[in-house]
């Protein structure tokens, strides 16, 4: 699915979200590679799980066909500086719901980009009939719980040290949930 292109200013950064396009590809992989060794936030390792361009331009085309599928991008002038993916299901019993994930580069954080690209979902899941988004965060994610909840996600449970981190501790993955009536 497409959303149209919405502009936001927030502490002097002029960014836009819109839709992925397959041109977007090549910038996208090497976003994903550098957004995963900056934090320990996302499920990757720097360079695990690799897609290249090729791949991510089937990515999007094919999320581009799904009417429950909708991936978002975040771009200062014609830098991508995050995404957004939202990826549901053909399945009767699981086709009310989508799964979320985001990402943005750090030096961008404080921008409201996360914030605005799942606002931007939330009214495209609203706006489409998709009753449930899903989504996982790691406990000490605490700025992006606090702001999952803000936007109505409920904890829903919590996977006990499902994740290893490098300081070698394990850490509990926090599953919420937001449903639309």
């Amino acid at each position: 699915m497409f959303i149209d292109k919405r502009e936001f200013h927030v502490k002097e950064v002029r960014y836009t979200i819109r839709s992925a396009d397959v041109a977007d590809a090549a910038q996208l992989s090497a976003l994903r590679v550098k957004i995963d060794g900056e934090t320990e936030n996302m499920d990757r390792e720097k360079g695990e799980a690799f897609i290249d361009a090729p791949g991510f331009e089937q990515l999007i085309k094919a999320d581009a066909e799904a009417s429950r599928n909708l991936f978002l991008v975040a771009a200062v002038d014609d830098r991508l500086v995050g995404y957004s993916r939202c990826q549901g299901s053909e399945l009767k019993r699981l086709a009310h719901k989508v799964e979320f994930g985001v990402c943005v580069l750090q030096e961008f954080w404080g921008c409201g980009i996360g914030q605005n690209l799942l606002k931007e979902s939330i009214a495209w899941a609203d706006s489409t009939g998709i009753r449930k988004i899903a989504l996982s965060v790691l406990e000490t994610n605490e700025k992006a719980i606090a702001l999952y909840q803000k936007l109505g996600f409920a904890i829903e449970g919590v996977l006990k040290k499902d994740k290893i981190l490098s300081d070698g501790n394990y850490y509990d993955t926090i599953v919420m949930g937001r449903f639309h009536e």
